[in-house]
């Protein structure tokens, strides 16, 4: 099953204090906490793909399992994933791999600001 546009929009954006925004222009959504960038979504041709970030060791892993996952493009490639949407990869890990990013960006940001996600939606939303 393969993911949407639109699907992987509102999913990205259900993430606790998510917002959309447009630095790079109107192509480009960029999703932040707290403003901290943690995807990144485009749509080509009608092919929705997505910047999320990753494990070093785990970007590795995800590229060579899947062939719809490629180095971030336009990213740090050892820190970021570029994901196809509607290739050959389950949604449930495409969620994965969102939730993956949201909780890395979550876990840099400052404890009292961490903290305060954390005690608004509650550590299994914010961690999920």
């Amino acid at each position: 099953m393969t993911m949407t546009y639109t699907e992987a929009r509102d999913y990205l954006l259900g993430k606790p204090d998510a917002i959309e925004d447009y630095p790079f222009g109107p192509e480009v959504a960029v999703f932040k906490v707290c403003s901290k960038m943690f995807a990144t979504l485009v749509e080509n041709e009608g092919i929705a793909s997505s910047n999320l970030k990753c494990d070093p060791q785990e970007a590795l892993m995800l590229r060579d399992i899947f062939t719809d996952v490629k180095p971030g493009y336009h990213m740090n490639k050892k820190h970021w994933n570029t994901v196809q949407l509607d290739g050959d990869i389950p949604r449930g890990e495409i969620e994965r791999m969102m939730d993956n990013s949201y909780t890395l960006v979550v876990k840099s940001l400052p404890r009292k600001v961490r903290q305060s996600l954390e005690i608004r939606y509650g550590t299994e939303s914010v961690y999920r």
